[in-house]
């Protein structure tokens, strides 16, 4: 979710308004009167604009991406302080990881788009000759998109780029965790879009229950496994396909022999941007050899390069959404020995970047994705226990590895199953336009990002054309003959 270059160092802390705790709960909610029957009509009414074509010309498709590039462009005040209320971001943080990140994928999107969307010839056998055969893309409806809250500009807009260029209809869900940003994008999205084929539904439990009643032809959803369950056993009832966007517990493996202070820096910044709510952010450490010591001495002094001696006073480091997060975060805190961190303050939601040491694999805080800023460090003996380490867990949305062997290289690729891999620098593998982005098993399914947004909006139909004259399928006909039989045998 981030530019690789860090965020340039900005005066005074983050202020923003204390959020109370909104539970985001797993079991549906249903939703009564009028609120449903208007979530109902809207969906009726993008469909009906899917259905008489209104989305799937390139022309309206290229326009609704320009437009939605000059609204980061335009309302890029309002977004930077919604942003700034939601997680404490500053405005740098907010470009480099939200609003700049998509407008580069916007950009991305326009410039091959034609090509895109070109149908592709396939070569027919000599058996269907003479003929000519092609895929071609349609659009695949009327899609709906859940967001997140950990970056809700970005993981609200991202997947709605690929929905739009793909031809779709769309109707978006943003986090009511993250309120303020979902008030503007319900504000600006139908005021710079088609307002007869984009829509922002808000609201909590409720909203996206109601929304998963209805017949949507792709459900996009960004969270947490527990949810995505309830959102999987709701697409049943239409068969409808979906992507799910997880999580997991992304690990770092550091070797002997490499630059440690490098090491660190990189760890750091992948781990404590936005606070540590990223969910591809190094999860945890594992430390072959004796390299678990001095790493842990050059990630505190990473640290307090980044952020300087008081974090809380930073302006380059986010908050904590809420207070559910914060005191599930701070549970975790005694997990292991705190090299540096630890403090907090939960009145302004503040957790300070924490590096736990002497951390077991049984501790709580190597239970369960740790989303928020503590880096637990894990010792191993050698890449061996650390490959079983990760093997013996659910499959991470991404590996991480600072080494300087081709030869481990390999054996991370092929001895294990994540999402995504990085050698030398985490999260970054998100701001490459060409990489797909998505999960393996419990850590997701399905991609995104360039093409394969087109791919993931789109169904790809298969066309074969075949001239009357002359008619050479005779061949086929019954009654079989030997002749004919002999011939088939041979081609076919």
């Amino acid at each position: 979710m981030t530019n690789p270059h860090p965020s340039a160092a900005t005066d005074g802390a983050p202020a923003r308004p204390v959020q109370q705790a909104t539970v985001q709960s797993a079991v549906p909610q249903p939703l009564e009167g009028t609120a449903a029957a208007e979530i109902a009509a809207t969906v009726t009414r993008l469909r009906g604009a899917f259905a008489a074509g209104r989305t799937k010309p390139i022309g309206w498709r290229r326009a609704q991406l320009r437009q939605l590039q000059r609204m980061l462009v335009d309302e890029r005040p309002a977004l930077e302080k919604a942003l700034l209320a939601d997680l404490g971001k500053s405005p740098v943080e907010a470009h480099t990881t939200e609003i700049g990140f998509v407008a580069n994928e916007i950009e991305h999107t326009l410039r091959h788009l034609s090509s895109w969307l070109r149908p592709r010839r396939v070569p027919v056998p000599l058996s269907l000759a003479p003929a000519r055969a092609r895929t071609v893309r349609e659009p695949l409806g009327t899609v709906l998109i859940i967001s997140p809250w950990n970056y809700p500009v970005n993981l609200s807009l991202a997947p709605l780029v690929g929905a739009l260029a793909a031809g779709n209809a769309a109707v978006l869900k943003p986090s009511e965790l993250a309120p303020a940003t979902a008030a503007v994008l319900a504000e600006l999205l139908p005021r710079h879009l088609d307002p007869e084929a984009v829509a922002v539904v808000e609201g909590g439990v409720p909203e996206s229950t109601a929304l998963l009643e209805q017949h949507f032809d792709h459900i996009f959803y960004t969270g947490n496994a527990q949810v995505a369950r309830v959102v999987m056993a709701a697409a049943v009832k239409h068969l409808t396909p979906l992507t799910l966007e997880l999580g997991g517990k992304s690990p770092a493996v550091v070797e002997p022999g490499v630059d440690l202070a490098a090491t660190a820096r990189r760890l750091a910044w992948g781990k404590f941007t936005n606070a540590g709510q990223t969910c591809v952010a190094p999860d945890y450490v594992l430390a072959i050899g004796d390299t678990a010591d001095t790493l842990q001495r050059e990630l505190a002094a990473a640290v307090t390069e980044m952020f300087g001696e008081d974090p809380a006073a930073s302006g380059d480091y986010g908050r904590i959404v809420n207070e559910r997060h914060f005191d599930r975060l701070t549970a975790l805190l005694d997990s292991g020995t705190v090299v540096t961190g630890g403090g907090h303050s939960r009145e302004d939601f503040y957790i300070a970047p924490t590096v736990l040491g002497d951390v077991s694999a049984d501790s709580a805080v190597m239970a369960e994705e740790v989303f928020g800023p503590i880096l637990p460090v894990v010792r191993v003996p050698d890449l061996d226990a650390a490959i079983a380490f990760v093997n013996e867990r659910d499959k991470p949305l991404a590996l991480y590895a600072f080494t300087g062997s081709e030869h481990t290289k390999r054996r991370l690729l092929t001895e294990t199953s994540s999402g995504g891999v990085g050698f030398g620098l985490p999260v970054a593998h998100l701001a490459v336009p060409g990489l797909p982005f998505g999960g393996v098993g419990e850590s997701g399914m399905g991609a995104y990002h360039s093409v394969a947004s087109i791919d993931t909006f789109s169904h790809t139909k298969s066309v074969l054309d075949k001239p009357l004259r002359p008619d050479t399928m005779r061949l086929a006909y019954a009654p079989v003959t030997g002749f004919k039989e002999k011939m088939l045998r041979r081609f076919l």
